[in-house]
């Protein structure tokens, strides 16, 4: 059976081999045949006769044929773009163009039709500035009626709770455990929480049950605090319990370590965030350098940018730039928050005095053109942050996730700098007058970057996966309309127009359709004429008559 198939596709793929190759090679024998096919039925059809009836039918159209053919080309045209335009909202391409390049391709010339990158190579960040759902989240929709999170930003969330917060290792803890480790599958928020209470109630010791009661039943900035601050002193006296019995740890009992130690890497994390956000900043910077000196390992959690966006609201930028030589590394991956705080630093000593006749009269000074060079670095890093730095796009909360380069990562980081760059006097204006010269650098972002990797194409979905339906996700590079989609626009346009100045002026567009069709027509009756000229009688007689 299995040698028959392959028969079979040997056979049709040799029988479109020969097929493409007669159409590309040979178009002139199939013209010569069809018109020899056309004189040998010269009789049956009887073209001569038909040929003279069609110029006296033509003769004898009234304007009305006109409103009619004019207008069914205006519906059916229309029809097209309407099918055009959802095809291209939805798929982001040419519906004419997909059909032709799969069902006319193959047999024109097998056309290779480029694949588009997999979603896969669209890496998805935990947020290291994401908000705390009770208090901010849930907030939101409450007043609004809109949710900030969607989804899939919160099923992604959900996965990273349970591999951050249940053992590793199957059976292992007790019943307050397992009723947390279902907690953190559930999807429904009170049920989430009236689990946690549960596993209080059981075990009065759970961590991981403050963490979630902080997270999602909190509605205070205070009240979360008091939460992680219990999650934390639970998971540090059951780490100091397995140090002091380290000798008789299994496989079960290292497990519940490794939760307890992530338990309070990200208790200590989130009661840093809730102290910048009280404003107590010097606490927030003495946990976050903690946090990064006790765990070196933890670099893949961003603690660093936390600990930026801190000194920025104290203003020490020298430590900030003692950050940025240590992050700001070629094997580290790069964020917005690196590029933009490295041109932010870059920009503030000259931007104060920065004038832009007296810069277009002089030109750039080294200090001008070095700001320069790193904000260009930044926007080629990601082009979306300027527009919500400007005011120029509506902010809105941001996700829990973030696509590095795209809009999602762009609306996490003006959500919390924009304020630093509000305070650096002149900052604004300077991003305002230089951001958009970047893209004269790189005319073909997904071909070829110039300080980093072609942008990818795919951005825009994972963005609009994350981001809520409300907002306007930005796009870069800006998608040209398809041909087919601008073409079946203007003919809809024109038979339209046609259709309604035949209506209004039905003698005038009738004489125009005629003037037109003996206009058109002309060029053939020179070639008949020129024929006719050539052969001698009896053939034309031959070749015309029957």
């Amino acid at each position: 059976m299995t040698t028959n198939k392959g028969v079979v596709s040997d056979t049709l793929d040799t029988l479109s081999f020969w097929v493409s190759w007669s159409w590309t090679y040979l178009l002139m024998l199939w013209f010569l045949l069809i018109m020899f096919l056309i004189w040998f039925l010269r009789a049956p059809l009887r073209l001569h006769e038909n040929l003279d009836q069609l110029g006296f039918f033509m003769n004898s159209l009234t304007p009305k044929f006109y409103v009619a053919l004019t207008g069914t080309s205006s519906v059916i045209s229309g029809v097209i773009l309407v099918f055009e335009w959802w095809y291209y909202h939805k798929h982001g391409s040419s519906l004419i163009e997909q059909l032709a390049l799969t069902y006319v391709a193959p047999f024109i010339g097998g056309i290779d039709i480029p694949e588009r990158p997999a979603q896969s190579e669209c890496k998805v960040w935990r947020n290291p500035m994401n908000l705390i759902r009770g208090c901010e989240y849930f907030k939101f929709l409450q007043v609004t009626g809109n949710s900030a999170l969607t989804k899939y930003d919160m099923n992604l969330t959900a996965r990273d709770q349970q591999l951050f917060f249940c053992p590793d290792v199957k059976d292992a803890g007790d019943k307050s455990d397992k009723l947390m480790a279902k907690a953190w599958r559930t999807v429904d928020t009170e049920q989430r929480i009236k689990l946690s209470f549960e596993a209080i109630a059981s075990n009065s010791g759970c961590a991981s049950a403050y963490v979630l009661l902080a997270e999602e039943f909190a509605s205070t900035i205070p009240e979360a605090d008091k939460f992680f601050r219990q999650a934390l002193k639970i998971a540090d006296t059951n780490i100091r319990r397995y140090q002091t019995s380290s000798s008789n740890q299994d496989v079960k009992t290292n497990s519940l370590q490794r939760r307890d130690i992530n338990i309070c890497v990200y208790a200590r994390r989130r009661i840093a965030m809730c102290l910048r956000k009280m404003g107590k900043l010097k606490e927030c910077i003495k946990i976050t350098r903690e946090l990064i000196k006790e765990f070196p390992l933890m670099s893949v959690l961003h603690i660093h940018e936390n600990l930026i966006e801190a000194l920025l609201a104290q203003k020490a930028y020298n430590e900030i730039q003692q950050l940025l030589v240590r992050y700001d590394d070629l094997t580290l991956p790069k964020s917005a928050v690196i590029c933009y705080t490295a041109a932010l630093l870059k920009i503030r000593p000259v931007s104060e005095k920065f004038f832009t006749d007296v810069t277009t009269k002089r030109g750039l000074t080294a200090l001008q053109f070095a700001a320069v060079e790193a904000l260009q670095r930044a926007v080629e890093f990601n082009p979306h942050v300027p527009q919500y730095l400007l005011e120029e796009k509506p902010m809105i909360l941001p996700p829990e996730h973030l696509l590095k380069r795209g809009d999602s990562e762009a609306i996490a980081y003006s959500f919390y700098h924009a304020t630093h760059w509000k305070e650096t006097p002149g900052a604004i204006k300077f991003l305002k007058c230089f951001w958009k010269d970047t893209f004269k650098l790189i005319p073909f972002p997904l071909e070829k970057g110039k300080l980093f990797h072609p942008y990818t194409s795919v951005t825009e979905d994972t963005d609009r996966e994350l981001l809520p339906t409300f907002h306007e996700v930005s796009v870069y590079p800006k998608k040209e309309l398809p041909f087919f989609l601008v073409f079946t626009a203007g003919l809809c346009l024109f038979t339209l127009t046609l259709a309604l100045l035949t209506h209004f002026y039905p003698i005038f567009m009738g004489e125009l359709a005629r003037i037109a069709l003996e206009y058109f027509a002309t060029p053939f009756a020179v070639i008949a004429e020129h024929l006719q000229a050539l052969l001698p009688q009896q053939m034309w007689n031959l070749l015309t008559r029957a």
